[in-house]
């Protein structure tokens, strides 16, 4: 693992959770190292966008879905 992170590009905005809605889940495509090519589902908290690249300290977790109750 790099001890910057791990470069992600974020694909799509799935969803808004938390308390006050500002944590996105988002889904979002490992750009380097041995998970490359992988999509993964990840929680994000403040602003993002489509295109912007994330630095993920782990890349093997992903979040579970967030499903209507």
């Amino acid at each position: 693992m790099n001890s910057q992170g791990t470069p992600a590009e974020v694909v799509e905005i799935k969803a808004k959770t938390g308390i006050y809605g500002e944590i996105y889940q988002v889904l979002c495509k490992v750009l380097e190292g041995p998970e490359k090519g992988r999509v993964i589902l990840r929680n994000v908290k403040g602003p993002v966008k489509k295109g912007m690249i994330l630095m993920l300290l782990e890349a093997e977790r992903e979040a579970r879905e967030i499903r209507a109750r």
